[in-house]
């Protein structure tokens, strides 16, 4: 099988050369197609990181294999990482991590052992990217969570708790305080456990899981999140094993997935050649596994937890009084072992199973949507506006635009009520939310609302409007604080 490559910037080159070296030693069947990501070509001008011949390499080969990568700064550019994961709708970023005899943590020297599998949305949330200034003070991202992407994330990870033989799956989320966005996620959760019944399904707070992943990590096993929330819980699991240099990734799409290490590209040690490339190697691990070279996987796999606990170590861990190898002598190490079996965490040898590539050549983009169950109705809307004025102020020019088919019903300033109730202890910025709703619900049009859009604007400079929906007779929008 032919899979892409692109090695990443700073020590990306030479811990992929580490890795390939491996896979060559170990007669991975797979061939290597060389494509140009990262720094570099965003310094050659392609504003997404990538030239129009890596992407196309990319979608043709379905698997991409990618070592560090560095987003320039103060620039305006996206990151890479995040525009290959988002166009490409990885929707599912899985990392795993695993007590590594070798790698002492406050963790391994108490003799818990941790084995958390995170799945986190990869495509969703505030990673949208949008966001604007509402005014000179006042910048406002917009976060978006949909039933279909969080459908798509949460089956996979059901499914792969399943076949992991998990003996539990807990959702993250903040759904006491967004409970519309982090609500939807909580509600796709228990509609996908229904499927499941075998599967002990649970939630957690997410700053509540954060406390227990610290006190009680071995409590946990398959954790799903919202991409945030996952992000951010990736990285408090990659400290609790020894770093982002023991926590592989797995970015899993329907077309494409990508495989990578999510650690820095350390400029600072670029060259020398004494990198850890054990986060990218068991990245690669992942996608021999995903590729069905069981075997291939196990073997290596085997060696390099071996390899640790003889206490062969880079310069980054491990135990101190011992002479630290370079990133060439770890991997010649790991070769020299292959075949030696570790006392923990041993592999089992499954005979390879590779799996038939699968080109995809799609002429339009995938619509995903759920069925729409019940007749919209237009409620109201909330208008942005700019002002320096006092809440009552506002509220008073707000009332001239009443009519009969709406009213003013709060206005908030950031988030929190300030009229008809509200507090004068209550700070506030120059932009306020003013909710209009219609009159016992009746349902509006988008004309109606367009021209209470233009009648504000004799008053106030409007930066924003949201729409406010109802399904059902359920209001499908938050109240204010305090309201």
């Amino acid at each position: 099988m032919k899979i892409a490559v692109a090695k990443g910037d700073g020590i990306g080159p030479e811990i992929m050369q580490a890795v390939l070296d491996i896979f060559s030693a170990n007669k991975v069947p797979l061939e290597y197609e060389f494509v140009d990501m990262g720094k570099w070509v965003f310094d050659k001008g392609f504003s997404n990181g990538m030239t129009p011949e890596a992407q196309q390499t990319i979608e043709s080969l379905g698997i991409l294999f990618k070592g560090p990568m560095e987003t320039p700064k103060g620039k305006g550019v996206k990151s890479v990482n995040v525009t290959a994961r988002k166009t490409w709708n990885t929707y599912a970023n899985k990392r795993v991590f695993q007590t590594l005899h070798g790698v002492d943590t406050v963790f391994s020297k108490a003799g818990i052992p941790i084995d958390i599998t995170i799945v986190r949305e990869n495509i969703e949330d505030t990673y949208g990217g949008i966001e604007h200034m509402l005014t000179h003070d006042v910048a406002l991202g917009r976060r978006f969570i949909t039933r279909p992407g969080s459908m798509q994330v949460i089956k996979y990870a059901f499914e792969m708790a399943q076949k992991k033989g998990a003996r539990r799956i807990t959702c993250g989320h903040k759904a006491n305080i967004m409970k519309i966005t982090d609500g939807l996620f909580l509600e796709c959760f228990y509609e996908v456990a229904k499927e499941y019944p075998e599967l002990k399904a649970d939630d957690v707070i997410v700053d509540d899981l954060c406390m227990k992943l610290v006190v009680r990590p071995h409590e946990f096993d398959v954790v799903v999140l919202t991409n945030l929330q996952g992000d951010i819980v990736s990285d408090l699991c990659a400290g609790l094993v020894g770093g982002l240099g023991f926590a592989p990734s797995a970015n899993i799409g329907d077309h494409i997935c990508i495989f990578e290490a999510v650690h820095g590209t350390a400029p600072d040690i670029m060259g020398k050649n004494i990198a850890n490339p054990t986060a990218l190697l068991l990245s690669g691990l992942a996608m021999l596994r995903h590729l069905g070279l069981m075997e291939n996987a196990a073997v290596i796999e085997n060696a390099l937890l071996y390899t640790l606990e003889q206490g062969v170590h880079t310069g980054d861990f491990g135990d101190k009084t011992k002479p630290s190898v370079n990133t060439t002598q770890f991997a010649n190490t790991i070769i020299a072992n292959f075949g030696k079996t570790p006392a923990h965490g041993l592999k089992p040898l499954l005979p390879n199973k590779p799996i038939t590539q699968t080109i995809y050549k799609l002429d339009k983009n995938p619509l995903i949507m759920s069925k729409e169950m019940e007749e919209e109705t237009i409620v109201g809307a909330d208008f942005f506006i700019e002002s320096s004025e006092q809440p009552l102020d506002v509220a008073n020019k707000c009332l001239l635009h009443e009519g009969s088919l709406y009213k003013l019903v709060t206005i908030t300033n950031r988030g929190t009520q300030v009229w008809p109730k509200g507090s004068v202890f209550t700070n506030v910025v120059n932009q306020y939310r003013c909710r209009f709703e219609s009159i016992n619900d009746a349902p509006l049009t988008q004309q109606h609302i367009v021209a209470l859009y233009q009648s504000l604007t004799a008053n106030f400079k409007v930066c924003s409007m949201e729409v406010l929906n109802m399904w059902a007779g359920k209001k499908a929008y938050s109240l204010a604080q305090g309201q």
